[in-house]
């Protein structure tokens, strides 16, 4: 956290405990936008996370009681008044928005979002770019563009890779609210939890994940991104590749080996 921030001001406070960053946007007042000081930080915070040994994974929290609101439309609406009628200003907040929510599927450690509240338009693209995501039962999710004259596009692009097509358009075509179990069974969270419940339930998955070798959560995150956008054969021959490398790795020798000894693997580092 910078140390020039106050609690109060900081749009997004960062905390680690037992090799999990907890990160929590921090502006319940204005429904945690992802405005441009927030994505700022999201962005500094992940840069940074991806160069800490000690992160072996990523929660993404919020305070109050709205996950987050999607782009701070007053912030962009301000600019409407610009020479160009803002569209150098769309275009910057758009590239920084796209490049931070790339950001998370790019970072070594698995980033599980604790939704409680709604999450909405491109706060529900923040949720669909996590690895996982732990809603509260009370949680919400809605990508409402179609009700003002801005269609979600952005937030689709992350939506369409973790729903279904017809569950993707369904949210995009009609902007209504989702509630939690539907979007558990669409594919956008993994599980609900009783309300409140979101941040201990995503710390618990990424304690478990925690105490797995790093190395190989890394490989297996980065391999399960790149092989996604391949065509099947080229899918197959990528992560072959990735597996011959895995195995020769010093991790894959000693947890192989521990399970043929029936003992506990000891991961380095």
């Amino acid at each position: 956290m910078n140390a020039h921030h106050g609690p109060d001001t900081a749009p997004l406070i960062r905390s680690d405990a037992q090799g999990v960053a907890t990160l929590t946007l921090n502006r319940p007042q204005t429904r945690n936008p992802l405005s441009e000081a927030t994505l700022m930080a999201l962005s500094e915070h992940f840069s940074a996370i991806a160069e800490d040994r000690t992160v072996k994974a990523v929660v993404l929290a919020a305070e109050g009681p709205v996950f987050c609101a999607g782009h701070d439309l007053k912030e962009m609406t301000a600019h409407r008044g610009d020479e160009d009628r803002g569209r150098a200003y769309f275009e910057a907040i758009l590239g920084l928005c796209s490049a931070v929510m790339q950001q998370i599927p790019a970072l070594p450690q698995p980033v599980i979002a604790a939704v409680e509240g709604t999450a909405t338009a491109a706060g529900c693209q923040l949720v669909a770019s996590c690895d996982l995501a732990v809603a509260g039962e009370k949680a919400q999710f809605c990508t409402p563009g179609v009700h003002i004259g801005l269609f979600c596009s952005t937030p689709m692009v992350a939506l369409s890779r973790n729903l279904s097509a017809k569950h993707a358009m369904e949210m995009l075509l009609l902007g209504e609210m989702v509630p939690a179990a539907e979007a558990a069974r669409m594919g956008l969270v993994n599980r609900v939890v009783p309300a409140d419940g979101a941040l201990a339930e995503a710390q618990r998955l990424a304690a478990v994940i925690a105490s797995k070798a790093p190395a190989t959560v890394k490989v297996g995150k980065r391999a399960f991104y790149e092989q996604r956008e391949m065509g099947l054969k080229s899918a197959y021959d990528h992560a072959s590749a990735v597996m011959v490398e895995n195995m020769l790795a010093r991790e894959a020798e000693e947890g192989i080996g521990a399970f043929i000894q029936k003992r506990a693997p000891v991961w380095e580092g």
